[in-house]
């Protein structure tokens, strides 16, 4: 089992959990969650944001930080007032230097390990467990050489506006009903009590033996996001 290399963060009461946002022109709820935290209106003492909240975002292709120019301002200003906690996804990773101070979590460094009074909570984005091919092309997908290698290349934006188009008109929301099979395998890579991920825009928790599985629900697909509140993780809509 592969242990992730960090510390134990405690989740505190009232943390929400963000995933899958996937934010571009069609998709704004992730601007819209993050105006009303900002505003007030949604109240809560952390934040985690489990991966893929952009459509795409790296830290060295300048058309889409262009692009979220106006989310990444308006996070990296939450994060002067909020614990701010970005698990990266498969669409939007290498973040670090775009959000200073946020707790940015790599793929390789997932899952993020959190405590709560006795129970131990585990955080991934979701992608990762799969096999050797698949890190070998996160590995190539994240080379920040490659990344800017492609920015080169990408005159006019012409690579990054057809990226943006086929992502644009992708349809990311599908009722997977072998999910509950794949979960049964995934908790295997986990010692924790709870297990938390993103990524697969379900939705679902599961009890399977001393393990509890929750999906959290796909921003965009869903249009909720999960609480932690009296001990308990509950779905709320945007």
């Amino acid at each position: 089992r592969v242990r992730a290399i960090n510390l134990s963060f405690i989740l505190k009461d009232e943390a929400i959990f963000i995933a899958d946002s996937h934010y571009n022109k069609k998709n704004q709820e992730f601007k819209i969650i993050l105006e009303k935290i900002k505003n007030s209106e949604i109240f809560c003492s952390q934040i985690f944001l489990m991966g893929d909240n952009f459509d795409f975002l790296s830290n060295e292709i300048k058309y889409f930080k262009n692009r979220n120019k106006d989310i990444i301002e308006l996070l990296n200003s939450l994060s002067d007032s909020f614990e701010i906690f970005y698990l990266e996804g498969n669409h939007d990773y290498n973040l670090s230097k775009i959000f200073p101070k946020i707790k940015v979590v790599k793929r390789e460094n997932q899952p993020l390990l959190l405590k709560y009074e006795d129970k131990k909570i585990a955080l991934s984005h979701g992608d990762n467990f799969i096999n050797w091919h698949y890190n070998l092309y996160c590995k190539i997908i994240r080379n920040s050489y490659f990344l800017y290698f492609l920015n080169f290349l990408d005159i006019n934006f012409f690579i990054s506006k057809k990226i943006e188009k086929a992502l644009e008109n992708k349809n990311i929301c599908h009722n997977l009903n072998y999910f509950e099979e794949l979960v049964n395998k995934r908790v295997k890579n986990y010692t924790e009590d709870i297990i938390i991920e993103g990524h697969y825009h379900q939705a679902k928790s599961y009890k399977i033996g001393n393990q509890e599985y929750i999906n959290i629900p796909s921003l965009c697909c869903q249009k909720s996001f999960t609480r932690f509140k009296n001990k308990t993780f509950l779905n709320e809509n945007l």
